[in-house]
């Protein structure tokens, strides 16, 4: 496996053309180093600085100058419905649970104890394979992550 460019940076926005798209699922686009395929076959060499998060439409920035477009890969999510949608956002995030906030529906990546915890809570999920792009954290950018706290959250008052 040879790798024909190498990528060195990161910018949330394209400047010019682009030389080239990945495609990458919601947790293939939080990296620091890792060799990549582009759509077209060609290997590209991922270093950055730090570990960063890539976003749909964002664009990896390769040693000559040249722009390589991130695409957000479709991948299967649970599609979140409930007559009190606001609520069901709510118990989600409550739970640090990365989710894309839409008018008439929360996605999420699959999750059986939260999918049973919002049945409980009169939402209906179903399965969808879709492109993945969260809402970010504070201010609007960063990563949420899903975490334990080593504790259940549904303490009894």
């Amino acid at each position: 496996m040879s790798v024909e460019i190498t990528a060195l940076a990161y910018h949330g926005h394209g400047h010019k053309a682009p030389i080239g798209s990945i495609s990458l699922t919601y947790e293939d686009r939080f990296l620091r180093r890792k060799v990549l395929t582009l759509t077209d076959g060609r290997k590209v060499l991922v270093d950055l600085a730090k570990t960063t998060s890539l976003d749909d439409g964002g664009v990896l920035i390769t040693e000559t100058g040249d722009e390589i477009t991130v695409i957000a890969a479709p991948e299967a999510l649970l599609e979140i419905t409930a007559p009190d949608l606001a609520r069901i956002a709510w118990h989600v995030g409550n739970r640090h649970t990365p989710c894309q906030i839409e008018a008439g529906r929360l996605l999420i990546q699959h999750d059986h104890v939260i999918a049973d915890m919002l049945a409980l809570l009169g939402a209906t999920t179903s399965e969808v394979n879709e492109p993945f792009t969260p809402e970010g954290g504070a201010y609007g950018h960063g990563r949420t992550h899903s975490h334990d706290h080593g504790h259940v959250h549904d303490h009894a008052h």
